[in-house]
């Protein structure tokens, strides 16, 4: 059985996107090891309201790991220090009883702050719109195995396709670069049949988006796939580069 900690809470407060913001600082006593992060922040709140304080807000959907939305850096890490694990799927036995905790919403331009911990992810919804999907009429869906696909691109397609579209790549990176998200997105589409017909125009479209909404450049550091808590590959970054760049000679 896990045992209880007590620790120090270290958490950015900010009431919009134009207002400065500041640290706020919460003592957090007996928790149990088996508590989730998110979960510690309901209790943190249910305090704050029982006091009539104003609660922290943060974002969350599923609390299973797959919709993305409980983007918090925590200590100096997207989702926390557990590797290819999502803030729901950390638990408080990962941290040290008498530790302080740092916490904060990702930084970047391209996501800005809408209050405390939640940020505008709208960007990467704009991203897909530009080109994440097919339009071309591909025709009723296959019997099994009809369609033939080299085994190494169906596993590379799933890979690519297990990104959630967090942010946590663009929270990692010292660029704020979305090159991660972008190029599993492009991935997932270029190594199916269905998805070559608008290779090129998805690429070109969806990298032009990018630019637009502010996101840096790539430096090739490695840090966006050592915190992706898929495991999303930055292979599909050098993919990408590829269907740019054809696309480009293209034209």
């Amino acid at each position: 059985m896990d045992k209880n900690i007590s620790f120090t809470l270290k958490i950015w407060r900010q009431n919009g996107p134009k207002e400065k913001g500041h640290f706020e600082t919460f003592q957090m006593k007996d928790i149990p090891g088996d508590t989730s992060f998110l979960e510690m922040l309901d209790i943190l709140n249910e305090q704050l309201v029982g006091e009539g304080k104003e609660p922290v807000a943060f974002d969350h959907d599923c609390r299973e790991g797959i919709c993305g939305m409980c983007s918090l850096y925590i200590n100096g890490h997207p989702h926390g220090p557990a590797t290819h694990a999502t803030t729901c799927q950390l638990y408080m036995r990962r941290f040290k009883d008498g530790e302080t905790i740092t916490v904060e919403p990702w930084r970047s331009a391209g996501f800005p702050v809408i209050k405390d911990l939640i940020v505008d992810r709208g960007a990467y919804d704009k991203i897909m719109q530009a080109g994440g999907y097919v339009s071309v009429r591909t025709g009723s869906a296959e019997d099994a195995n009809n369609l033939l696909i080299p085994k190494p691109d169906a596993d590379e397609a799933m890979d690519a396709a297990s990104c959630i579209g967090c942010g946590a790549c663009v929270a990692a990176c010292k660029n704020g670069s979305a090159m991660l998200f972008v190029s599993a997105k492009v991935s997932q589409l270029a190594l199916l049949p269905q998805g070559r017909v608008e290779a090129a125009r998805r690429a070109k479209a969806m990298v032009a988006k990018m630019d637009e909404l502010g996101f840096g450049n790539c430096t090739n550091t490695g840090a966006c796939e050592a915190e992706c808590p898929k495991g999303v590959s930055i292979a599909n970054i050098a993919r990408l580069n590829r269907e740019f760049l054809k696309a480009k000679f293209a034209d």
